[in-house]
């Protein structure tokens, strides 16, 4: 279990600071590009920033950690002082104003453990990098790992809407931080609102089979959708898939708007990543639903920053849960 309601508070506030930079970064894309030439650099901009900015609200409250993340500062270490290094400080400065350029490097490196150790942290800045540039959905998640069990949850979901009617396209002026911790249940919290009153998801406790809702990646990339329609095929279903990016998926599930997310494995050998996953499968869990891989096994977080131990994944509301796992024997998938 968690130490202390410390590191959730603390985990919250992080992840709520790393929201407000990437939604102030995704609302000036083209200012970006045009600085610094790049049709990318507004996603890397913010994938260090917020990394940066979760670092740093990490190691003022609990002085070192280990932190499992994508980014490293080497390569901007070259160019100190470029567009690129302004612009990180700069969205870095929205919420932390007294940092410089070096505070800011030597933060996004704190990222750079291996996932050995028996405690460590892990991020994923901005999950759904094609969503946050097409101004859709994306999620600044976080998550606490301990002896391969994850502890604690945060997923920023900076454009979805608490609103489930309003489209996923759509983004929210608002959004939604979802938490759990092992044990703690599942919770909602308006984005914008860290210290507001939370409250508590839950996953649908009744499926309709014929109208099955189920949600899968935008990018076809990222599972092979046409699996997904012959499991559907193949249990009645007659709803077509929802589709929006990132762990935003875990949450809708968990909040009970979708009944299923599938993530089917697009090639031989794709391995998922823990920061891809561990947020969003607490957040899932605590509040009933049931997440395992394409095989039915629970997913292993013991085996450093891959789950290699894991094929897929599977994320359904419980009565469902084995007939999507039959579906995907029966189908030979």
């Amino acid at each position: 279990m968690i130490k202390a309601m410390s590191e959730l508070e603390c985990a919250v506030q992080a992840v709520a600071k790393a929201c407000a930079v990437t939604r102030r970064l995704q609302a000036k894309l083209d200012q970006i590009r045009q600085l610094t030439k790049s049709d990318r650099s507004p996603v890397t901009v913010a994938d260090f920033a917020a990394q940066a900015v979760v670092a740093m609200c990490l190691k003022e409250n609990f002085g070192d950690i280990n932190l499992v993340g994508e980014e490293s500062a080497d390569e901007l270490r070259t160019s100190s002082g470029d567009a690129l290094v302004q612009s990180i400080t700069e969205a870095v400065q929205h919420v932390l104003p007294n940092v410089g350029d070096s505070e800011v490097l030597d933060a996004i490196d704190v990222g750079n453990h291996d996932a050995s150790g028996s405690q460590y942290w892990t991020i994923d800045p901005v999950d759904g990098t094609k969503g946050f540039l097409r101004n859709g959905q994306y999620a600044v998640s976080l998550a606490l790992i301990e002896h391969g069990t994850v502890q604690l949850g945060v997923l920023g979901c900076t454009n979805l809407s608490n609103d489930f009617t309003r489209s996923f396209f759509d983004p929210d002026p608002t959004g939604c931080i979802y938490y759990a911790t092992l044990g703690g249940n599942s919770w909602y919290l308006p984005a914008d609102q860290p210290d507001a009153r939370p409250t508590q998801i839950k996953a649908a406790s009744s499926v309709s089979m014929d109208a099955l809702r189920v949600c899968e990646s935008v990018e076809a990339a990222h599972s092979k959708q046409d699996d997904t329609t012959r499991i559907l095929k193949h249990l009645q279903a007659t709803s077509a898939p929802a589709r929006l990016d990132s762990q935003c998926k875990y949450a809708v599930v968990g909040r009970g708007q979708a009944d299923a997310y599938l993530r089917l494995p697009t090639g031989v050998g794709y391995v998922e990543k823990i920061w891809d996953h561990a947020a969003g499968m607490i957040v899932a869990q605590e509040a009933g639903a049931l997440v395992s891989d394409m095989h039915g096994k629970a997913l292993d977080f013991s085996t450093g920053p891959t789950l290699t131990a894991n094929e897929g994944i599977i994320c359904c509301a419980p009565m469902i849960h084995e007939k999507v796992i039959d579906a995907i024997k029966t189908l030979g998938i």
